[in-house]
C-alpha cells in the first residue's frame, strides 16, 4: 500500500467492499486510525473499526461502493459515493460524502456525512417487507 497514491488507496478501500472482507478492509487502517459515521459516535482503533464493519456487514449479501467523484489535496481525500447495501434481497442506497486521511499508505481517518434517517428508513421499510 505504501507506494499507492492517497487517492489510490481510497479508490482500493472502496472496491474492497464489495468482497466483504472485513479482515481486508481492516488491513487498509493505521493501528491508531478514527472511523467517524458523523451523526454518531467515532470509533477508534483498526480492531475496534474491524469490529464495527463486521458487526455492520454481517447482515449484508452485497455491499458496493460507488464513487461518483474523487478529490484530493495531498493526504486528504474526498469521495462523493452513493453506497449500496443488499440485505435480505433488498437494495439500500445511502448517497455519502467520505473523507479519507490517508499516510504512508494508510487510512488513519475516516469520516462520512449522511442522513442516517435516510438509512433507518431504509431498513425499516426493509424489516417492515420482511415482516409481511
Amino acid at each position: 500500500m505504501d507506494q499507492d497514491s492517497p487517492v489510490e488507496v481510497v479508490r482500493r478501500f472502496c472496491r474492497a467492499w464489495s468482497d466483504l472482507d472485513v479482515d481486508a478492509l481492516a488491513a487498509f487502517f493505521s493501528d491508531d486510525a478514527v472511523y467517524h459515521n458523523i451523526p454518531i459516535d467515532p470509533v477508534v482503533g483498526r480492531a475496534a473499526i474491524r469490529d464495527f464493519v463486521a458487526g455492520f456487514t454481517a447482515g449484508a449479501e452485497q455491499v458496493e461502493f460507488q464513487v461518483r467523484h474523487v478529490a484530493a489535496d495531498g493526504d486528504v481525500v474526498l469521495t462523493e459515493r452513493v453506497d449500496v447495501f443488499v440485505m435480505g434481497g433488498r437494495r439500500i442506497e445511502l448517497p455519502v460524502m467520505g473523507t479519507f486521511e490517508v499516510r504512508d499508505g494508510r487510512i488513519t481517518a475516516w469520516r462520512d456525512y449522511f442522513d442516517l434517517q435516510q438509512f433507518t428508513s431504509q431498513m425499516a421499510t426493509e424489516e417492515t417487507a420482511a415482516g409481511s
